[in-house]
């Protein structure tokens, strides 16, 4: 996510930190860079001259020429001012005070709108709520097809109208049908085009009209660029949109959508979609992707993906078998399982303070998955015990995950030299040690 746009900001802040006072040509110089970094990434020409205008305007009222720690204070500014274009604070889903929660989804075919309609849901259901899923989009029955089968993998159910039923009427219906079930948030997907047309509109505004929503979420592709603010703001005037959901966030974007969209519309971005799973979908947090832009990290995401992937009871489990020093492969594999769950590696380290910066770690996603086909072909008796594994059980295992003898000895060698590196780590009390050096994880390299 804005790999390039981040990697050439932190190099402009790279030559500040290494000038120490700055004069006023280095801090013209840097912006002019940030400019340039910024259109590059696709943000609109009237954004990125008010933004850079307003840091230019903060830098030389501040105390940056007189202080050795100018650069910081230029990042500090650059930072705020990227937090006050994206939105300054998170806007949340508007619950209804009376069920059902009506959220209309609109946007054009091959933005990703069904598949987030499933987003939605999931994440719905993760709030504690029951939702609906309703095919409004009667105009492509690919598209009801896919909502059902949405719908089947997240276990929620899914209403479509009879065949040749207005989706208006199918907006209605529906509603009446989650007062019958109990389902108190309904999920509307509406039709989308290629392109906008007169027709799309004034369907997507009868629909609007009929189901009164309480949301209505554009959703928006950001490889799109500028494109994508153009549609928002067409969007916006016929339908009075409430918020975005911004897709395809972790593929080649250059993320200028994501620092245009709000500046220009007024509209706030409420979710973000970066992956293709049913669960990648994070609430907009306008300080979050500041941070993570610019190469700060981002500790509190980490954190509620680490809450999300593990058992607090097996999480306290783990944390006894390590002081007793019962750390056995069992716990390994659990502990391999839940860093996939929270998402891609690339995108989880990206989010550790400073980890972006190091270009020269690779994460092999497949190494893992090796690891865990490894542990799966062993027993219990030898997870448990990974000493009693001889020749011939290693062949076992070997066969059992298509891999090789040697495969296994290398894996076998980097967990000891693991448990050996946490015996030491831990004191006699059981309370853990700080000890110089590092130990390099196997799926890094």
């Amino acid at each position: 996510m804005f790999g390039n746009l981040s990697d050439k900001l932190q190099s402009v802040f790279d030559r500040l930190r290494g000038r120490g006072r700055l004069s006023e040509q280095d801090v013209n110089d840097a912006l002019r860079e940030v400019r340039l970094a910024l259109l590059e990434a696709d943000v609109s020409f009237r954004v990125v001259k008010e933004f850079v205008a307003a840091v230019r305007e903060q830098a030389v009222g501040s105390q940056v020429f007189e202080s050795l720690s100018g650069a910081q204070t230029v990042i500090r500014i650059v930072h705020g001012e990227m937090v006050r274009l994206l939105g300054s604070t998170e806007a949340r889903i508007l619950f209804a005070p009376r069920p059902p929660t009506v959220i209309m989804v609109c946007g054009l075919q091959g933005s990703g709108k069904t598949t987030t309609c499933g987003k939605l849901a999931n994440w719905a259901r993760r709030q504690g709520r029951n939702p609906m899923m309703v095919a409004c989009d009667i105009h492509r029955p690919a598209a009801i097809r896919q909502l059902q089968v949405l719908g089947k993998q997240l276990n929620v159910p899914v209403y479509s109208g009879a065949e040749g039923t207005p989706a208006p009427q199918i907006a209605a219906d529906a509603l009446k049908e989650s007062r019958r079930t109990g389902s108190d948030v309904v999920i509307l997907d509406t039709a989308g085009r290629l392109h906008i047309d007169e027709a799309m509109m004034l369907e997507v505004s009868e629909v609007r009209k009929q189901a009164s929503p309480a949301e209505v979420l554009l959703v928006v592709d950001a490889m799109t660029g500028q494109d994508a603010v153009g549609l928002a703001q067409k969007f916006h005037e016929q339908v009075e949109l409430t918020g975005f959901i911004l897709t395809k966030l972790d593929g080649d974007a250059r993320g200028g959508a994501a620092l245009s969209i709000r500046s220009v519309t007024g509209v706030p971005v409420k979710f973000i979609g970066d992956g293709e799973k049913l669960d990648a979908l994070e609430v907009f947090h306008p300080d979050r992707l500041a941070s993570r832009i610019l190469g700060m990290g981002d500790v509190l995401s980490l954190i509620e993906k680490a809450q999300e992937a593990v058992d607090e009871k097996k999480a306290l489990e783990l944390a006894r078998n390590l002081r007793e020093n019962r750390f056995d492969l069992t716990d390994y594999l659990e502990q391999m399982q839940n860093m996939r769950k929270m998402g891609p590696l690339n995108q989880v380290i990206g989010m550790i303070p400073g980890m972006s910066r190091l270009k020269d770690v690779e994460v092999d996603e497949k190494a893992f998955a090796r690891q865990e086909a490894i542990v799966l072909s062993m027993t219990i008796a030898e997870r448990e015990d990974p000493a009693i594994i001889n020749a011939s059980r290693k062949r076992r295992i070997a066969a059992g995950c298509g891999g090789t003898v040697q495969e296994v000895n290398q894996f076998l060698r980097q967990f000891d030299a693991m448990r050996q590196m946490m015996k030491q780590m831990m004191g006699a009390d059981g309370a853990l040690r700080r000890k110089k050096g590092k130990f390099r994880l196997p799926a890094f390299r």
